[in-house]
């Protein structure tokens, strides 16, 4: 299995001593044109990893921002096909950034494990998360996207204990995704006090960096989280500023790329910023 891209924006990350900045956004959303902008936008925005997410219907892990983004992709027509074209798309013109997907199991299965896993690669697709897929269940999917050479990358908890995490960091790459609080996306914040000792707990069991998000909402909070994750991982906020272009008669990518510009810078200086109080 490889992991080329993940793996070397990592390395990359860690040789200039800061953490990422993971940017989501929903595929689709608000139309399949203005989404293609903003993705395409991303990394000269600030993205060092990007996650797509998968419009579907019932996104059980979702807070109400998300939740409406997934019905504005769905009502403008995409679907799990459309989401692997977009991907394609940015990948004509981006062949360094990172790029996961985010969604349910419903669409993966109805599309078929093998073909779902060929068409991603074929896309450029390096991850993808799986909300609603435990361990226990996963070994098809792993081994469809093994075969193709694109990471599961399973979520841990604030109540993943040592022997889930240890069932957990099977037969995953890339990276594992830690969800900071209990509950859904985009409604309590993530506290770097109570992340710190979790985050190190996950790097112990799987061996892999280790990002932090549902919980992270300003610049602030990503700065404070940045300093003691591998990665930090905004979505809620940036999709509730395509909720905004809406209401405002806005371009979306206008907005949703000066946020994301925004709480990249922050994440990117964080630890100068640490390091710089420490010598004073």
């Amino acid at each position: 299995m490889t992991t080329a891209r993940i793996d070397a924006r990592f390395a990359a990350l860690k040789a200039e001593g800061r953490a990422g900045f993971v940017s989501y956004i929903m595929a689709g959303d608000p139309t399949p044109g203005e989404a293609a902008e903003i993705l395409r936008g991303l990394p000269a925005a600030g993205a060092d990893f990007i996650e797509l997410g998968i419009p579907f219907s019932d996104p059980m892990a979702e807070g109400p921002p998300i939740q409406r983004a997934a019905l504005r992709a769905l009502k403008a027509g995409l679907t799990l096909r459309g989401t692997l074209a977009m991907a394609a798309e940015f990948r004509k013109g981006d062949a360094d950034t990172p790029l996961i997907l985010m969604g349910y199991l419903n669409p993966i299965e109805s599309y078929g494990y093998e073909a779902f896993a060929r068409d991603a690669a074929a896309s450029g697709v390096d991850g993808l998360i799986v909300v609603d897929c435990p361990p226990e269940e996963a070994d098809p999917l792993t081994d469809a996207l093994d075969a193709e050479q694109v990471s599961l990358i399973r979520l841990a908890t604030p109540t993943s204990d040592d022997a889930r995490l240890e069932i957990i960091s099977r037969r995953t790459s890339g990276f594992v995704y830690y969800v900071s609080v209990a509950g859904v996306t985009g409604v309590k914040e993530a506290q770097a006090v109570s992340v710190a000792p979790a985050v190190e707990r996950v790097r112990k069991a799987s061996g892999l960096p280790v990002a932090v998000g549902f919980g992270v909402k300003t610049a602030e909070r990503a700065a404070e989280i940045a300093r003691v994750a591998d990665a930090v991982v905004v979505g809620s906020v940036l999709v509730e500023e395509v909720a905004a272009a809406l209401e405002a008669n806005e371009p979306a990518p206008t907005r949703v790329l000066a946020k994301v510009k925004a709480l990249g810078d922050a994440v990117r200086s964080a630890r100068l910023g640490a390091r710089l109080t420490e010598t004073v």
